[in-house]
């Protein structure tokens, strides 16, 4: 009998450890952040402009549409054609801006970091971000679904992805959801929006407002919570590392993880 209630304490006591370790190394970055002096720029680099505010303003509009527009059918009724469909219109609006933003006269590299550190750099910096934001992701989840004391509605994607029958549509869902979904959610949330709220309000305030502007798109009430959470340390890392690349695979990874233990739920714990 003790050592069945040995199991269990030593189980929470190991979270208990991966929990402080993830918010040590996030509050530490958030410290150096803060902390970090501008270096003066031999030539000063342009940065996003009123122009550009209103058009994230007309984004973050057209975004919170999925909070106040219900869906007109449900989500394990999709097919492939309507997958491709909202790809084709998410790349349009990612065109749309960076055509924008390019006649304006702004140096993507410069602002984005792309090349500020390298690939492999940036995915072994992710990868690590990553790891130590699962911890604080789990518990806020798991504060969601002891809130809402039930289980709750899975996102409309994850349905669809247990749903599906077809190999062509699992495969299509997970190049979407690890190639498009990071580059095209990242662009615009960590590398747009951000950055034009950041030049407006602060680095503070928009990291907040990013973070709930991007949990909240997702239109999923039990993901508000583990998404913020998600979007703050998106957020950090972009910030920490100067490169978009990291968010990037941060983003990838988790989405590659998720769609993993859905692939295999007789593994992992649904």
């Amino acid at each position: 009998m003790a050592f069945d209630g040995f199991l269990p304490a030593l189980s929470a006591a190991i979270y208990a450890l991966f929990l402080i370790g993830a918010v040590y190394i996030y509050v530490s970055l958030l410290r150096q952040i803060r902390a970090r002096v501008p270096e003066p720029a031999a030539i000063p680099l342009r940065d996003f402009g009123w122009p550009e505010a209103i058009l994230a303003g007309l984004l973050a509009c057209y975004l919170m549409l999925n909070l106040v527009v219900p869906a007109s059918h449900d989500a394990t009724s999709m097919r492939s054609r309507d997958l491709v469909a909202g790809a084709l219109l998410t790349i349009g609006v990612l065109l749309v801006i960076a055509t924008f933003l390019h006649l304006r006269g702004l140096n993507f590299n410069s602002l984005g970091g792309l090349s500020k550190i390298g690939f492999g750099r940036a995915v072994a910096t992710g990868a690590v971000l990553m790891l130590a934001a699962y911890p604080m992701i789990f518990l806020a989840e798991a504060v969601t679904q002891r809130l809402l004391r039930g289980v709750p509605e899975k996102q409309g994607i994850v349905e669809l992805f247990n749903a599906s029958t077809s190999l062509k549509q699992r495969v299509l869902i997970i190049l979407l959801a690890v190639m498009l979904a990071p580059i095209a959610e990242e662009f615009l949330f960590r590398f747009f929006l951000y950055g034009v709220m950041k030049r407006y309000f602060g680095y503070g305030v928009a990291l907040v407002i990013n973070a709930l502007l991007f949990a909240a798109v997702h239109a999923h009430l039990p993901s508000l919570a583990p998404l913020f959470i998600l979007g703050i340390c998106f957020t950090i890392a972009y910030e920490w590392t100067g490169s978009i690349l990291v968010s990037m695979t941060m983003h990838a990874l988790f989405n590659a993880l998720a769609l993993t233990a859905l692939a295999f739920p007789e593994i992992f714990p649904q």
